[in-house]
């Protein structure tokens, strides 16, 4: 963690407009118990030892795989029990079918009061859940072409956040595994989000919104930062009309 931290002051110092870094520490939803109550308390002494830097804790690995974010509610519970501020970004709800596990991972991921849901596919097909997670501002971590290469959604015109957009959820793009799914980081991901979610009526404050969602659940700073670099390129680029 120190080693990373000091690659990323030292990459800052070099590169004014590149904001920063933060790393999310995860471990895998196939360990037991145990394994991952040790991982959340080591996460809990690095977000005291790193605060800025470390910003919370995940499990990673195939939802219907693994084990369900219940399975580990004692592992858990132990940041709250310990009066210690640790957030989650859980990975869940990453099925189109309903009733399942996987699916019901969603509705824990909200109990145990997750900053992020990521992927959130199953989301739609839960209004109150759906409603809970708009009034908390919990953003949905949208991977349009992960969820394409892996037969969740064919045409991401019937993508479920392509409903949400419309309902002004919170949404962010990722870009999941793009080494593995032979996509650019995140350009390709913003495409199909801006072509397949917006449809016809897609303009470049689509664009811009998506962008900004990504930044504002990061760090407001970082969104200044944004912001006056992207009144640089409207201005730049006089065919673009934006408010």
């Amino acid at each position: 963690m120190q080693a990373y931290q000091d690659l990323t002051k030292q990459f800052v110092s070099t590169h004014p407009d590149f904001y920063g870094a933060r790393i999310i520490f995860t471990n895998h939803r196939h360990a037991k118990l145990s394994v991952v109550a040790a991982a959340v308390k080591e996460a809990m002494q690095l977000k005291k030892d790193f605060p800025d830097f470390l910003a919370g804790f995940d499990l990673v690995g195939r939802e219907d795989q693994g084990r369900t974010l219940w399975y580990f509610r004692d592992a858990l519970a132990l940041p709250a029990e310990k009066g210690v501020t640790l957030p989650y970004f859980f990975h869940a709800g990453e099925t189109d079918v309903e009733g399942t596990e996987v699916d019901q991972n969603l509705l824990d991921a909200l109990l145990l009061n997750t900053s992020r849901i990521g992927h959130g596919f199953a989301l739609q097909r839960h209004p109150v859940a759906k409603d809970l997670s708009r009034k908390r501002g919990v953003a949905v971590e949208v991977c349009p072409i992960s969820n394409q290469v892996l037969k969740l959604v064919k045409d991401l015109r019937n993508h479920p956040a392509a409903a949400l957009m419309m309902e002004n959820h919170p949404l962010v793009i990722s870009s999941d595994d793009p080494a593995m799914f032979g996509s650019c980081a995140l350009s390709f991901d913003f495409y199909e989000a801006f072509v397949g979610f917006g449809g016809l009526n897609s303009h470049i404050g689509s664009l811009k919104q998506l962008a900004v969602n990504s930044i504002r659940w990061r760090s407001e700073e970082a969104l200044v930062l944004w912001q006056r670099r992207w009144t640089e390129f409207v201005a730049k680029n006089s065919f673009l009309k934006t408010n």
